[in-house]
């Protein structure tokens, strides 16, 4: 049989699977996280027809003769560039601007994947649209541990922030030093005991011959003085008063005619609150916002890269396993170097440029037709053959 017949079936099958990779492109070109691939071909063994002569005195060398016996493909390669953004506005929408794969788990299996539309289910867990789920660092009492393992990504529902008792506080502004004497300024202000329940801090200023004098009561019976003097509006008494475990303080007090503007601030401690809502940070942090104001860590999304992207193996739902020749996985927090930062409220688009793709489509049309007229020529020359005996 004719060489070229082979010649002409391979170069079919070789351009069918680069119509099959291209059609595959443009399906996808809306997939969330997609990334295209290319056909790469390669030609096959070649018959060696005549070999290769050296040189002698007097006769040049000969070059070797051989026939290719027709194409094959070499390998699909993934393009992982980046794929455009899309806002979408909700929090839970994440796209990865840089290198890197979101972690999910699918039962003991890890898959990878690029494509951020995440939800939290019955659970509290954060996962993808079929069902994994993603993987980052705990957090303990606000505080991410990115040197342990890794686990599920989860919003704790019911969560709460503990109370926390209060401390100090700080007073600032202006005692007016033209007021007569016996005159009382009261201020006062929200505190909380280590049980988160509210109380009244009081501090009752009065004017004295020699400056302000200062009582404090922390709402609990616990009281304390302390005694202010002023030269030339500047203190040079006392710069804080202690009422049991509270202490406020009075050094940025000042003491200048006319003006009555202390106040109290800065004060610490809160009550126990209650999680009603989130944010997701560029670093992939899932921070929690609670009723009494407070807002703590409860976890961290994690990044993984790999040296070799496009080693990595397609699993199907826009994921992807390691492989042999995908090298070794790194993890880490979002923003570390190697690692791009997360986008919230955003999606990262396919990246398959529909123009090339068409164009692909263009060529791997006319390589099919071109082989396939290599087939219907090869077909006539074996016609012509058996019609010599007829």
């Amino acid at each position: 049989m004719l060489r070229s017949l082979y010649s002409g079936i391979a170069g079919l099958r070789a351009h069918q699977t680069m119509l099959d990779v291209t059609g595959n492109n443009i399906a996808n070109v809306n997939t969330v996280g997609f990334k295209g691939s290319a056909t790469v071909f390669q030609d096959t063994l070649s018959q060696i027809t005549k070999g290769a002569g050296g040189p002698q005195e007097g006769l040049g060398g000969t070059n070797p003769a051989q026939v290719g016996l027709g194409v094959q493909v070499a390998g699909i390669t993934t393009n992982f560039a980046q794929g455009s953004a899309q806002a979408t506005g909700k929090a839970t929408d994440l796209m990865i601007s840089g290198d890197g794969f979101f972690v999910t788990k699918n039962g003991n299996e890890s898959v990878y994947t690029r494509a951020g539309a995440f939800d939290f289910d019955s659970q509290g867990r954060l996962t993808t649209t079929d069902g994994k789920i993603v993987q980052g660092y705990p957090a303990t009492d606000g505080v991410v541990n990115t040197n342990g393992g890794l686990s599920d990504v989860t919003l704790p529902v019911g969560a709460t922030s503990p109370a926390e008792a209060t401390t100090k506080a700080s007073v600032g502004g202006n005692l007016p030093s033209d007021s007569a004497t016996g005159t009382k300024i009261t201020r006062d202000v929200d505190v909380y005991d280590k049980q988160g329940t509210k109380h009244t801090l009081t501090l009752d200023f009065t004017k004295t011959a020699a400056g302000w004098s200062v009582a404090g009561d922390d709402g609990q019976g616990n009281t304390g003085t302390a005694a202010l003097a002023f030269t030339n509006g500047k203190q040079t008494g006392a710069s804080s008063i202690s009422m049991g475990g509270i202490t406020a303080d009075l050094s940025s007090v000042t003491g200048y005619a006319s003006l009555s503007t202390a106040a109290i601030s800065d004060v610490d401690g809160r009550q126990a609150g209650t999680l009603n809502g989130y944010t997701i940070s560029a670093d992939g942090t899932l921070i929690g916002s609670f009723s009494n104001g407070e807002s703590q860590a409860l976890g961290q999304v994690a990044l993984a890269t790999f040296t070799n992207p496009a080693g990595l193996e397609k699993v199907g739902n826009s994921g992807y396993v390691a492989t042999a020749n995908s090298g070794a996985i790194a993890l880490g927090a979002p923003g570390q170097p190697g690692r791009g930062a997360l986008a919230g409220g955003t999606l990262e688009m396919s990246n398959v440029d529909l123009s090339q793709e068409f164009t692909n489509l263009i060529v791997a049309q006319r390589g099919f037709q071109a082989n396939a007229r290599i087939i219907t020529t090869s077909d006539e020359v074996l016609q012509e053959l058996t019609n010599l005996k007829r």
